[in-house]
């Protein structure tokens, strides 16, 4: 199926939004942009010369990534278990013991100023990273040691924790789970009629990953593999939607982690590889071509069967990832200007790209299941 009419539209779209986006700055007015000068100089003898300047890519990358408790709204957090293998054995306790009191104010500790004492071990947590704790606290009081790019070289336990990615994975599976075993339910009670409830609603998808994916790229054999083709298009493209979703149950960046990512690449290129024919290994160890050529065809073939679940990986992980930055990069532009003149065009631009990534969370597991049926027809595939 030829899709590159939709992708060139996507793209041609994207241009034309940034665009505007930058006419919007170059044509803003001055007074939008600049504080009014009495309120300057009337501020200038309460705040420091040098303001600490509003570091975007610090706060979106802690947005984007794995945690050990789940942000709520405002001071509420859900707090999630810690599950370390130590020396010691596993060890067991709750986030929330990375807290102190400052002020009355209850303070969510990740620069490994709290340590938590288990088994006779002490744990400190830095950057969302569980260390061994020092046994006594540097200049900034801080129980690690820091090398001069200020990172912990302090020992780290295996860290098993049910973190906010793995609750999200918990969270996605009940949701498939619940869906399609309505679903499957729904067939077996209208068989013979026309759907009905959820069972209509997921029907038409179905069929576009089997009439529009799989057969065309896998054949007559495409039975074999649309369980795995359906499984991995829903949950990449449930577990999209869910990181969208700036609330529980979403907020959680799943498709955005490579570990995740790196998982599924793999059972594609297992399942590549093992369902494999002699056409599809003679052509990497014997391709058609004069023999003297071998010594450069056999190991750019044997390349291309790593890079190609690799390629499938990092797509998916960038694409996810690079949507949620720019979210919240335009956000975070009423901060860096620190004017809320600047908050009408910001938050604008930042739905719109909201609702364009609702598109790119479809084409992503389109993509990846595609390729991944387009690599599995490739080693099926007979030979003529």
């Amino acid at each position: 199926m030829d899709c590159s009419h939709v992708f060139e539209f996507k793209v041609k779209r994207l241009i034309v939004v940034f665009t505007l986006f930058l006419a919007f700055f170059s044509v803003t007015p001055a007074a939008f942009a600049q504080v009014d000068t009495a309120q300057v100089t009337e501020g200038s003898h309460a705040q420091p010369a040098a303001e600490k300047k509003f570091d975007i890519g610090k706060f979106a990358l802690h947005h984007i990534a794995d945690s050990h408790s789940w942000h709520v709204i405002g001071h509420t957090y859900i707090d999630l278990p810690v599950i370390l293998y130590t020396k010691a054995g596993v060890v067991n306790f709750s986030s929330a013991d990375f807290t102190t009191l400052e002020d009355g104010k209850v303070v969510r500790d990740d620069e490994a100023k709290v340590v938590v004492e288990r088994k006779g071990q002490r744990f400190v947590k830095m950057h969302e990273k569980i260390y061994y704790a020092s046994d006594v606290a540097n200049e900034h009081g801080q129980f690690v040691t820091l090398d001069e790019k200020h990172h912990a070289t302090n020992a780290r336990p295996l860290d098993l924790s049910i973190t906010k990615n793995v609750c999200t994975l918990f969270i996605s599976i009940i949701i498939l789970l619940v869906v399609f075993l309505n679903v499957a339910k729904g067939y077996r009670t209208n068989k013979g009629k026309s759907p009905k409830g959820i069972q209509s609603w997921m029907e038409p998808i179905i069929l576009f990953v089997r009439d529009d994916i799989a057969i065309p790229n896998l054949g007559h054999k495409y039975e074999r593999f649309m369980p795995y083709l359906l499984t991995v298009f829903f949950f990449i493209w449930f577990n999209n939607m869910l990181g969208l979703v700036p609330f529980l149950p979403g907020g959680a960046n799943l498709t955005g982690n490579i570990a995740v990512t790196m998982i599924l690449a793999l059972a594609t290129f297992c399942l590549t590889v093992f369902n494999g024919n002699k056409y599809y290994w003679k052509h990497i160890f014997m391709p058609d071509v004069p023999w003297w050529m071998y010594v450069v065809m056999v190991p750019v073939e044997l390349f291309g069967i790593f890079t190609k679940p690799i390629a499938l990986m990092i797509r998916l992980f960038a694409n996810i990832t690079a949507g949620h930055i720019l979210v919240l990069s335009l956000i975070c532009l009423v901060f860096v200007f620190n004017s809320l003149y600047i908050a009408p065009i910001s938050i604008a631009f930042a739905v719109f790209i909201g609702g364009i990534e609702l598109l790119v969370a479809f084409i992503q597991a389109f993509i990846f299941t595609i390729l991944s049926a387009l690599f599995i027809g490739m080693a099926i595939e007979d030979h003529h």
